[in-house]
């Protein structure tokens, strides 16, 4: 992804709050949270799985 692009879904993200730097910055932290919740599940599924015991990476 280029500068421009992030540029360009900052300002889509600052748009669908309104303007509101905080409501953008709040709603950022929220999704962030909800993806590391996802991502700690597949670690454990994978765990359970025996994929992660080979060099800690297998999911990378």
């Amino acid at each position: 992804m280029s500068f421009r692009s992030n540029d360009a879904a900052i300002d889509e993200i600052v748009a669908s709050c309104n303007g509101d730097l905080r409501g953008a910055v709040r709603a950022l932290l929220l999704i962030n949270e909800h993806l590391e919740s996802e991502l700690a599940k597949a670690y454990a599924a994978a765990a359970d799985r025996g994929l992660v015991e080979r060099g800690g990476n297998a999911l990378h």
